[in-house]
């Protein structure tokens, strides 16, 4: 076995980047390795190809109010899927491509292979065993599928295989419907795929209010069949797959699976680490330091199943990378929680969720934006925007919506939690006319006639004027 290495990263997806760039700051001594491709999950397989694709189908989508618009000729319009799909990939490559320059240069440094732990200190890769001082985990995650279903060969899709596809088949089933089945199915549905979207549980996309929640089940089901509630059964029949649940049947051409991801720590070695592991195999890693115990080790991104976004991954392997080379680790102060699904509307979970909050000492404003004025020229009026504020003190704690551009009301309103901001406190800031942030106002206003009231000389206490073109 060779001299220590100062740290070794097993991954190099966005956490093992992340991790990278502060190791090379501190230390020569170090090595990355990444078994399968590199170039990480988002650009890849994840959030850039699958925003590409969502943003052709709502693009291809506006052609419906275009005859309210004053806009003739729609129904002349169609959209050429084997070309949306190269471009999906085109973009996808583009992105991969920048993400391989972060280890280009690395030589040595840098192995493809499978690691493999046999301790603390110490790392076989493919058959060779490498000392080391520290370790850090960011292997990420992969597509969670029934291994019964692998059977279906190619017609059984993951998001790691949808953006290689040179077409689809007109009928198509998603099963699971969290964040990933819900964008995709409505972007599929809105390049004119017949969708039957499936889901055992009563709530989509990551959603806990159950007000937002009916309002999103009553949009999808205007774009795709939508069958919940019952878990689905595949089977082979003459002509397709055929997908039951409950007493719901489709035949499709082509099954995604959107069951969520797993982590990739499957033969890893982490049992070596002499340290308790849960049921599914994982260690209890410090949210704050990322390390598995008191030990040199620490386990970042979506291979720690914590919160599977590419910021927070970000900052993990931004911590794991500082704290695997400090003599003592830094407990790092985390974000407020921040996650966004970008389908129409878009649906965003800011700070506390809803069903985690004590209704005893929590108000709750909310807003429609079916007669919001921006909303209404831009034919996007639909959803609802709900804050829950602390009924002691006013401060704002979290807020979920399904609302049109609610990615960007999401920002502003995780900036405020964050800043520990008090409902008043955001009502004295400047809302522009005419914006959907505009709706964002009506709902603080809201949470506002619940709480105490502020000071007369604050132009918090500016209400509405009660005129929609206004508000």
């Amino acid at each position: 076995m060779s001299q220590p290495l100062d740290t070794i990263i097993i991954g190099a997806g966005t956490a093992g980047l992340a991790a990278l760039r502060e190791v090379r700051k501190r230390t020569e001594r170090y090595l990355i390795v990444n078994e399968g491709p590199w170039g990480t999950t988002c650009a890849r397989v994840g959030c850039m190809p699958s925003k590409a694709l969502i943003e052709a189908a709502n693009a291809f989508h506006r052609r419906h109010t275009f005859e309210e618009f004053g806009l003739r000729g729609a129904s002349a319009l169609t959209a050429d899927l084997p070309a949306v799909l190269q471009r999906v990939r085109d973009l996808r490559d583009d992105f991969v491509a920048g993400a391989l320059k972060a280890t280009s240069e690395l030589g040595s440094a840098q192995m493809s292979g499978r690691a493999t732990l046999l301790g603390p200190h110490s790392v076989d890769i493919d058959g060779t065993a490498y000392a080391t001082r520290s370790l850090i985990i960011a292997t990420g995650s992969r597509p969670s599928v029934p291994e019964e279903w692998l059977a279906f060969g190619d017609r059984m899709l993951t998001t790691d295989t949808l953006f290689e596809q040179s077409t689809l088949g007109p009928r198509i089933a998603v099963i699971g419907m969290g964040p990933i089945g819900v964008e995709i199915s409505q972007a599929l549905a809105r390049l004119g795929l017949q969708v039957a979207a499936f889901t055992t549980g009563d709530t989509l996309a990551g959603l806990s209010d159950p007000v937002l929640n009916a309002e999103l089940t009553a949009l999808l089901k205007q774009e795709m069949v939508l069958h919940m509630g019952a878990e689905a059964q595949l089977r082979e029949v003459p002509g397709g797959i055929e997908v039951t649940s409950g007493n719901n049947r489709v035949v499709v051409d082509q099954v995604i699976a959107a069951m969520g991801r797993v982590p990739n720590i499957q033969y890893l070695g982490l049992e070596t680490l002499g340290v308790p592991l849960d049921q599914r195999g994982m260690p209890t890693v410090n949210p704050q330091t990322q390390q598995i115990g008191d030990l040199p080790v620490f386990l970042a991104g979506d291979a720690n199943t914590h919160a599977p976004l590419l910021h927070e991954a970000a900052d993990e392997g931004h911590i794991a990378g500082m704290n695997a080379l400090a003599d003592t680790p830094t407990r790092f102060q985390r974000r407020t929680p921040l996650g966004i699904v970008f389908c129409d509307p878009n649906i965003a979970t800011v700070g506390q969720r809803f069903a985690d909050m004590d209704p005893a000492h929590t108000v709750t404003g909310t807003a429609s934006f079916d007669n919001q004025g921006r909303a209404r020229t831009a034919q996007q009026n639909h959803g609802r925007i709900c804050i829950h504020a602390d009924q002691a003190t006013g401060r704002l704690q979290g807020a979920e919506m399904c609302a049109p551009q609610g990615e960007h009301m999401a920002h502003l309103l995780a900036l405020a939690i964050q800043q520990k901001l008090t409902v008043h406190d955001l009502l004295g800031m400047p809302f522009y006319h005419p914006t959907l942030e505009e709706g964002l106002r009506t709902a603080l206003r809201d949470t506002a006639r619940q709480l105490p009231q502020g000071r007369e000389s604050d132009l918090a206490t500016c209400t509405a004027i009660g005129v929609a073109a206004l508000e």
